[in-house]
């Protein structure tokens, strides 16, 4: 079964003496991304992995010689897992220097940034796409509209990395999800942070999933969790680094009662946030559906402006008495709030304080019945 991938025109995006870096959560399809590009290409080709032991050696190893013959007579060179080599970002700056018009792909996971490996060495050198799990304008290769509605409970209850969106049974999906929180979510945070407490992760993000839409306190999760709000706030910021959460803040400009030095937290994959509370009941069974919806509407409305290089900061708004929009974009000087409503019948007044303070705003309500003409990108939303 093949679904599209955005970004799956690579020379869109590939510069002579420059580096494609595609990173993004383990299990999120880089690899096939690669894969079938490469099988695509013109170009002479040397496709590697950095789970080679010569590989390492020959691209960690500073050798000016050693890295620029790894590379002779090629114009491509691809390498997978690129995260595994030490000092990679060095090995790529030399590739990028010292071989003329040579392009470079380098795929890899939330070690790139966690263990801080290419931004300084590849500053000016290098060209960034994350790859996340399907988003609903990729699944349209797969699904019309219609079924993309039909399949809705699936995406809100299992999520959509690839290997469990496109699995058979409801059966074969929950094994899929359950391997990959347990075997891969945390795999990087434990192996290059040396956090040997799995559980208090696991704890924490359990914490999280119960208070999805709602404001977050720190010092509150440490206590619960018998750790201090610097470590809480350690944790989070790999957890976001590993794209397993995501952190939204407070928007604030002039009115006095607004809330923003609190933010929430929304998890990148409904499914995996299910698994780590395990519970994938059907909805029906369920007392948190618009918590699954505002968390659903928050991951694929980032993928879609992600894919689309769109330019917006997000944000929600909320006010010490409880008037609130669930979620902000301010882009192109302009603001755009939106209500999320897990149901079509639901009616919704714009806070007054909102639309006084910031009159040039417009406020959208986003339900079952429209949410795929928000999540859609301008050249799929009509397929």
């Amino acid at each position: 079964m093949f679904i599209d991938r955005y970004y799956k025109n690579l020379d869109t995006y590939l510069k002579p003496n420059k580096v494609l870096v595609i990173y993004g959560p383990r299990q999120s399809g880089k690899t096939t991304l690669l894969k079938q590009f490469l099988a695509a290409t013109g170009l002479r080709y040397k496709l590697d992995s950095g789970d080679n032991l010569r590989t390492r050696e020959i691209l960690g190893s500073q050798d000016f010689e050693k890295i620029t013959q790894y590379a002779e007579g090629y114009e491509l060179i691809a390498i997978d897992e690129a995260q595994r080599i030490p000092n990679i970002g060095i090995g790529l700056k030399i590739l990028a220097d010292q071989v003329a018009n040579l392009k470079i792909i380098a795929t890899g996971s939330s070690s790139f940034e966690l263990a801080g490996q290419i931004g300084e060495p590849l500053t000016g050198r290098k060209r960034t796409l994350t790859l996340f799990p399907f988003s609903q304008g990729e699944l349209l290769s797969l699904y019309n509209r219609q079924e993309l509605k039909t399949a809705l409970n699936s995406f809100l209850i299992l999520g959509s990395y690839p290997e469990i969106a496109v699995a058979a049974s409801k059966t074969d999906k929950a094994a899929l999800l359950n391997e990959l929180v347990n075997s891969y979510l945390l795999k990087d945070i434990l192996g290059l942070e040396k956090i040997k407490n799995s559980k208090l992760l696991i704890d924490l993000l359990r914490l999280l999933a119960f208070q999805i839409g709602n404001e977050v306190s720190l010092s509150e999760l440490g206590g619960r969790l018998g750790i201090d709000y610097k470590t809480v706030a350690r944790y989070l910021d790999l957890l976001e680094k590993s794209f397993v959460i995501f952190e939204l803040r407070g928007y604030s400009r002039n009115l006095r009662n607004e809330i923003s030095r609190k933010s929430k937290y929304f998890f990148y994959d409904n499914g995996v946030r299910n698994a780590v509370i395990s519970n994938i009941n059907d909805m029906e069974l369920r007392d948190d559906c618009g918590k699954l919806w505002e968390n659903f509407l928050v991951s694929e409305r980032l993928k879609a402006q992600s894919c689309s290089e769109m330019l917006v900061n997000n944000y929600f708004w909320r006010t010490w008495t409880q008037k609130e929009i669930d979620w902000v974009e301010e882009r192109s000087g302009k603001l755009f709030g939106y209500e999320f409503k897990f149901s079509d019948a639901a009616k919704v007044k714009p806070p007054k304080d909102f639309l006084k303070t910031y009159p040039e705003a417009q406020v959208s309500v986003i339900s079952p019945g429209n949410y795929l003409d928000f999540l859609l990108l301008p050249e799929n939303s009509s397929a």
